[in-house]
């Protein structure tokens, strides 16, 4: 049992990118004081950093672990079927937000939407794992751990 699957970021993607192009117009095509354009360079490489680590999240499922990864693979998790108890999917709540969050009773890790599938592991650790396919993910963690097993 095998599961890749890839969420885009459309938070990021939608808002950062043309933000980080604005900044970029606006620093090779204005003459700025040199304060400001080290200002602009600050914001600029904030912009290009979060969209590089937050543009998708990619969850993937083989014989031992669920893995997760943020854009280009700099922030990773990994939980071992064997801790997994179960999971189910779940609706976040708005205010919950986007990245890796620590919530009331665990960990989120989204980048975009609300759909979001709960696993709870042995240790009592609940982790939420946001994606637009919640109820193929939990199916597909749910049938690596009863083969796993």
């Amino acid at each position: 049992m095998t599961y890749c699957h890839t969420q885009r970021g459309i938070l990021t993607q939608g808002l950062f990118l043309p933000l980080a192009l604005l900044f970029l117009c606006v620093w090779v095509f204005t003459s700025l004081p040199s304060g400001a354009i080290v200002g602009l360079a600050i914001v600029e490489i904030v912009l290009v950093l979060i969209m590089s680590l937050f543009y998708s999240l990619t969850v993937s499922i083989d014989e031992k672990s669920v893995s997760l990864r943020f854009g280009i693979g700099l922030i990773r998790a990994r939980f071992e079927l064997a801790e997994i108890t179960c999971a189910k999917p779940v609706r976040n709540h708005w205010y919950d937000g986007w990245g890796v969050r620590i919530l009331s009773n665990g960990y989120l890790y989204n980048v975009s939407g609300l759909g979001a599938v709960e696993i709870a592991l042995s240790s009592g650790a609940i982790h939420r794992i946001g994606t637009d396919e919640p109820d193929i993910l939990a199916q597909a963690i749910n049938t690596a751990c009863r083969l796993s097993a």
